[in-house]
Order: structure tokens, then C-alpha cells, then sequence
């Protein structure tokens, strides 16, 4: 994982600490730089990690490091800034907070650039082992995961869509808005899916699902963080073409995920906490554990009656 575009300093200090812990890097301009590491808060000092923040690295510029990750060429990536992110090498993705221009009532610019958070995406092989093989024991389905943000739903996406591709050989296709999932650099990704998937990056999930129906003749469809009228939307014109898929949301109202159509619901609950299924009518029927995801990985699976 590239992250030279930091600050030396801080790159001296994450490299004392383990990297797969990792999630999320907290930069305030004139603030203490702070990660998220293995699901906890922890201020980053020049030895490792600290509970309070004393002797806590410094951002000296959030606007610095952002131009330093775009390599000086905000142009570039002045489309993905109006929607208030960046991804660059790797699949990092870059949430920019500062003050927005409007133009006609829409985000125009971004300038002032007052803090960051750094997203790290990381590739665990087989923590979706467990999970995959309880809903799939039978044939593949579709699934919805959902969470708030954090809580290792794009990780388990990425191992799912490799698991579909190795075990059941079907043609995928990726629909990768930001570019987060597939880490795709140069027309490769940066992670292992198998032989079976293609990738779209950028394009809104509706032009993709409605056109790629037709041009790539996808099996199965993935895409991450499903949200508002128009992802409800595509995902069900997939449904009335009989095609699977397997997504995620930040949703939690249950009587609005169950519109999608989905034959199971995964819930992440947190570091340490198991994963919950539901049916495709929200009926619980087990918890089980995410090998590996957010830095535990206890494996059983919980039967419970309704």
C-alpha cells in the first residue's frame, strides 16, 4: 500500500505499527493526527499509539497531503472532489471536509481544505469463508450487507465476489463508483477476484447495471454502498432480469433494505461482535463469525431458533 503522499513522519510511525489494524487516517489541519486501528481510536505518535495526546503527531496541512495524494493535479480529480472524495493508488479513498463552492445550487469546488480521513482498504483471504458457505450451501443467492461505516463490509464484498468467481465460475461484474473495491490502477487491480470479473469504475450503478446487462453479460453483479431512489432502483431492474447480486449499504431501516429484493441480509455489528442473517422476510436465522475482518477471527456458527 502506497501511502508516500503523507507527511514523512507519519509514515515513519505507521510503519511501527501492524498495518492490517488499520482502517482510517484522521488528519485536522493544526490537530492531532489520530487512526482508526483494529476498530478503536488511537492517537498516532512518533513511537507507535497512544490513548491520549501527548507527544501526538501533528498535521501541519490537511490541504498539503491532499495535494500531494492528487500529485498536484486537482484538475484531474475535480469530478470525484464535488462529491467530497478522492480515491487514488491502491483504492485509498480520501473524504474532504473544508468549504464547498456552489454554482446553480450545485457543488462547484472544493477549497479550504480543513481535514481528511484517509481510508485504507484492505484484502483478507477467506474471511468470508464461513459466511459464504451458510447462505450458499445450496446455490448462490443474493445478498445485502449492511452496517454503519467501518465495520468491514467492503472487505467481506471484495472476498465474496472472489469466492463466486473460484467456486461457482461465474461471470461478475464489479461496479466500482469510486474506484474502492477493485483498487484498480493502471487497468489492473490491485487484489485477487479470480478469472471471472470484469470491473467498471466511475459510472453511477443504474447506467452501469442497465448497460452492462447488454454488454458484458454479467451472472452476477456486485457493488458497494447502495444508497437513495436511483441504487434502490437499479438494483431492482437486476432483480427483473434475474441476476444475482451481492452489495452493501450503510441503510439500517430494515423495511426499506427488504425492498431490494435480496434472498439474505448480513448485519455487522462491530469489532468482535458476530455477524447476523436474516432472510429475505428479515427473520433471523443465525450469527456467525468474519474470519479475519476488523482484526478477530474466532470462527463457529451460532444456530438459534426463531
Amino acid at each position: 500500500m502506497n501511502l508516500s503522499f503523507l507527511p514523512i513522519d507519519i509514515q515513519i510511525a505507521i510503519s511501527l505499527i501492524n498495518f492490517n489494524g488499520l482502517t482510517e487516517i484522521r488528519l485536522k489541519s493544526g490537530q492531532p493526527v489520530i487512526i482508526l486501528y483494529f476498530g478503536e481510536y488511537k492517537y498516532l505518535t512518533e513511537r507507535g499509539l497512544s490513548d491520549s495526546s501527548a507527544g501526538a503527531l501533528i498535521c501541519i496541512s490537511a490541504e498539503a497531503v491532499l495535494e500531494s495524494a492528487l500529485g498536484n493535479s486537482v484538475y484531474a480529480y475535480s469530478e470525484q472532489l464535488k462529491q467530497g472524495f478522492v480515491t487514488v493508488c491502491g483504492g485509498i479513498r480520501i473524504g474532504v471536509a473544508g468549504e464547498y463552492v456552489t454554482q446553480a445550487g450545485a457543488i462547484f469546488a472544493v477549497k479550504h481544505v480543513t481535514s481528511l480521513n484517509v481510508r485504507i482498504p484492505h484484502e483478507i483471504i477467506g474471511c468470508a469463508d464461513e459466511l459464504f458457505e451458510v447462505i450458499n450451501n445450496d446455490g448462490l443467492k443474493s445478498v445485502l450487507i449492511f452496517s454503519p461505516p467501518g465495520f468491514g463490509k467492503t472487505t467481506i464484498l471484495r472476498d465474496w465476489v472472489r469466492l463466486i468467481s473460484q467456486r461457482f465460475k461465474l461471470s461478475v461484474l464489479v461496479c466500482d463508483v469510486r474506484g474502492e473495491v477493485s483498487a484498480t490502477e493502471n487497468g489492473k487491480t490491485s487484489f485477487h477476484f479470480g478469472d471471472y470479473c470484469d470491473f467498471i469504475l466511475g459510472a453511477n450503478k443504474k447506467f452501469v447495471f442497465e448497460n452492462s446487462v447488454r454488454t458484458m453479460s454479467p451472472q452476477v453483479v456486485a457493488t458497494d454502498e447502495i444508497y437513495g431512489s436511483d441504487d434502490f432502483s437499479a438494483i431492482e431492474f437486476l432483480n427483473k432480469c434475474g441476476i444475482k447480486f451481492i452489495a452493501t449499504s450503510h441503510f439500517s431501516d430494515k423495511n426499506e433494505l427488504i425492498k431490494t429484493g435480496a434472498e439474505y441480509f448480513i448485519e455487522l455489528s462491530g469489532v468482535g461482535k458476530r455477524a447476523k442473517i436474516y432472510d429475505k422476510a428479515f427473520n433471523f436465522v443465525c450469527d456467525h463469525n468474519t474470519v479475519g475482518v476488523a482484526g478477530y477471527g474466532n470462527i463457529g456458527r451460532e444456530k438459534k431458533t426463531l
